[in-house]
């Protein structure tokens, strides 16, 4: 495959981190580098779509005489029987702003990333790229701070701190005073201080009695002559209901009736 990145760095700038193992080693994205292997080794996960791989294996970079760089690496699957091999070319040239990352190379591989679609491994492989010039680019333009910063910092020691000079206390402030005011001394005598008072305890009875009002809703008075309510309320007494007039006398005349009834049917009776 073939591949280019533009990245905003000079070429020199990139050579020097890519003659540089320790530092190639973390261009890398992703690797996880093992304790006491060689500059480039250790874990790399690879994402390809919704799948991921994850390899152990190493790299070696060296400098040929016509000013590219050869790659070349192998690696395992870390959980399986896969393995890949690969040999990449490098080259740097110089572009407006930059400079230009050429990648050529090729690979073979066997195990899971086999069984891939082509394109997924293919797009992986190219963000892997993008990535790793990036970080390469990144790195270059750390050191190259970390280089200014360092010089800045020597001169600026070099310089002489300036003379200041005997410093002079600001004078305080004079307190404000009474007697400096144009309002008379007899202001703030005691009378004024007692009619003070009065006003107070004439606004906290009037607040308070506001306030009982608001929480009980009547007055003290209407409060002690009220009568109990709830379970101590009094119980009233039976009201007794008289019939109206003409229902009193109703029940006497109807009695009156059935008994002359009676009596003038036992006087016909005897009459017979």
């Amino acid at each position: 495959m073939e591949h280019e990145v533009f990245v905003p760095v000079p070429a020199e700038r990139l050579r020097e981190v890519l003659d540089d193992p320790a530092r190639v080693a973390r261009a890398v994205p992703g690797l996880q580098q093992d304790a006491g292997a060689e500059p480039v080794a250790g874990r790399l996960k690879i994402r390809v779509g919704s799948h991921s791989v994850t390899y152990r294996g190493a790299v070696r970079v060296s400098r040929r005489d016509d000013g590219t760089y050869a790659v070349e690496g192998e690696a395992e699957e870390s959980r399986g029987s896969g393995s890949v091999e690969f040999t990449l070319r490098i080259a740097l040239s110089g572009a407006e702003g930059g400079c230009t990352v050429k990648y050529d190379g090729t690979a073979s591989a066997d195990g899971r990333i086999k069984d891939l679609p082509a394109e997924a491994v293919e797009g992986a492989v190219t963000r892997l790229l993008n990535r790793f010039a990036e970080h390469l680019a990144a790195a270059a333009t750390g050191d190259a701070d970390d280089t200014n910063d360092g010089g800045a910092g020597v001169r600026a020691e070099e310089q002489p701190a300036p003379d200041s000079g005997p410093t002079e206390e600001p004078p305080a402030p004079e307190r404000a005073s009474a007697f400096g005011s144009d309002r008379p001394s007899s202001s703030y005598g005691r009378a004024d201080e007692d009619d003070d008072d009065d006003e107070d305890d004439e606004e906290d009875i009037a607040e308070a009695a506001h306030a009982r009002r608001t929480m009980i809703g009547r007055s003290a008075e209407e409060v002690d002559h009220a009568p109990p309510r709830g379970r101590y309320a009094p119980v009233p007494a039976p009201q007794t209901v008289t019939p109206p007039a003409p229902l009193r006398w109703a029940a006497p005349a109807a009695a009156l009736a059935l008994a002359s009834a009676i009596v003038a049917v036992r006087v016909l009776r005897r009459r017979r």
